[in-house]
């Protein structure tokens, strides 16, 4: 029998915090005398009407048992609310009057997809503004403790590659208490974003652009307060400064913790963060060739802009400097494939993860050897640690998970009328929480024009990438709700 009482508890936490952060915006509204100050007021003290009484009116004792099938629910349920709840300051401003469209742009949000259906964000209240960069960060920050401390409790997610005997980061657990681990990060977490916040003022950005691209590109999110995205910035310092604190954002908060403390072995040691540290110069070498033989950009321009996209692309963020869908075909198709990459488990960023491309790899070229000598045992190691089959099999049945509701989504998307490049696209950036894609929902284009229908949809695939697939499709199960 499942135990509501703890899922009923923390969702009104949950959603008396989301009421607490947009009562903080409203600074904003009242500096700028934007004119969305009651707005926010309003959702605020509903999210905290509805909150508190869930949480209060629960005994914590009666909400401590806590199981996987808790779990789970707490994880869906509480993003379910949170985005739900979330949406309320769109729409009782009128800054985005449909329901479809406001799930959206709350779903974007949370999920630090990046993807938007407005039109013109410069017009946008900014007191409504910044909560939509806070949306961002919130998710960021929640998508670290459910990799973290959450998703190995509940055996799922790329985190528990780093799994030895016990659950945590790694086998070197950073501190044997999920507690503290979850407070350590955080900290890392928020201390970056203040650094980067402070960099992008003294590099010349005003301090409301510099708070609110500090908060989204430290969530890999990619929302931004310019309609041209990255692009409106075009000095080269900003953007440098952007790129590096994208790739911190996609590295394991692990590794950024062994570099802290200048425990630089540890850092080399994982595979996982080499593999990605020479994936983006690699592709950054091959964009760059490829972008200064087909434009007339220096060498300087051709270099910048190729790292910017790559970064951007595979740590999901979604920000973006130029078009790389005009460059070429060839590189609208690299692009693309760069969608289904991901950064680091363990890191603010979506997608299917490093570390599970590098497992499947290594397994599949082992596979060969096992053919030739079926009696040999020939143990697949990462991070110099034998994974074990169970979490083996775990990556091979996620991937095909993937790419059967990638392939599924496409053909829905299809037959709602949209064209193949829109619908591979549109797809592959909500599974993926990227935020740009390729045809009609490119780098200079957004998702204002998709239909109701397609807007939901495409809102569920960015809830189920960002919970690892698994946390919402077991939802679905008649095993779930067995009572035995």
């Amino acid at each position: 029998m499942i135990n509501f009482k703890p899922v009923i508890r923390v969702i009104g936490l949950l959603i008396t915090i989301i009421g607490a952060f947009m009562l903080l915006s409203i600074g904003f509204s009242w500096y700028y005398q934007s004119g969305d100050a009651w707005a926010l007021m309003i959702s605020g003290f509903i999210c905290i009407s509805a909150g508190v009484p869930a949480w209060l009116l629960i005994r914590k004792d009666a909400a401590r048992n806590i199981k996987k099938r808790e779990g789970y629910l707490i994880v869906a349920m509480g993003w379910l609310s949170m985005v739900i709840f979330s949406a309320l300051p769109y729409l009782i401003s009128g800054v985005i009057p449909g329901i479809p469209d406001a799930i959206f742009e709350s779903v974007s949000g949370m999920t630090t997809t990046g993807a938007s259906v407005l039109t013109d964000i410069e017009s946008v209240p900014e007191g409504i503004l910044f909560w939509r960069s806070l949306t961002q960060w919130i998710g960021g920050m929640g998508i670290i403790v459910l990799t973290v401390a959450i998703f190995p409790l509940l055996g799922i997610g790329g985190i528990e590659l780093f799994v030895a005997e016990a659950p945590g980061p790694t086998s070197d657990k950073l501190h044997p208490r999920i507690r503290e681990t979850a407070k350590r990060l955080w900290l890392i977490y928020v201390s970056l974003t203040g650094i980067l916040v402070v960099i992008l003022y003294l590099l010349g950005m005003n301090f409301f652009d510099a708070f609110n691209h500090g908060l989204t590109t430290m969530a890999t999110g990619g929302f931004s307060t310019k309609n041209a995205s990255m692009a409106h910035f075009d000095q080269p310092s900003i953007q440098y400064v952007i790129v590096f604190f994208m790739f911190l954002a996609g590295t394991n908060y692990t590794v950024l913790y062994y570099t802290l403390k200048r425990r630089f072995s540890n850092v080399w040691h994982s595979d996982e963060f080499r593999a990605y540290l020479y994936i983006v110069l690699a592709a950054t070498l091959i964009v760059t060739a490829r972008v200064y033989s087909v434009t007339n950009h220096s060498l300087e321009q051709s270099f910048r802009d190729s790292i910017f996209q790559i970064v951007s692309l595979i740590t999901t963020t979604g920000f973006v400097s130029a078009d790389y869908t005009a460059w070429s075909s060839g590189l609208t198709m690299f692009f693309f494939i760069i969608l289904f990459v991901g950064a680091c488990a363990g890191s603010t960023s979506g997608g299917i993860k490093i570390i599970r491309h590098l497992v499947f790899l290594r397994n599949s070229f082992y596979e060969f050897k096992r053919i030739l000598h079926p009696r040999a045992i020939v143990p697949l190691k990462v991070n110099q640690k034998t994974v074990r089959g169970k979490v083996i099999t775990h990556i091979i049945i996620f991937l095909l998970l993937y790419l059967s509701l990638f392939l599924f989504g496409s053909i829905v998307l299809s037959v709602m009328g949209y064209d193949f490049m829109t619908s591979v696209g549109a797809v592959a950036t909500s599974l993926g929480n990227v935020g740009p894609g390729i045809g009609a929902v490119g780098p200079v284009d957004n998702f204002a024009w998709l239909s109701n229908g397609a807007k939901l949809f495409l809102s569920f695939l960015m809830l189920l990438g960002r919970l690892e697939l698994f946390t919402i499709l077991v939802l679905f199960t008649p095993y779930f709700w067995k009572t035995n």
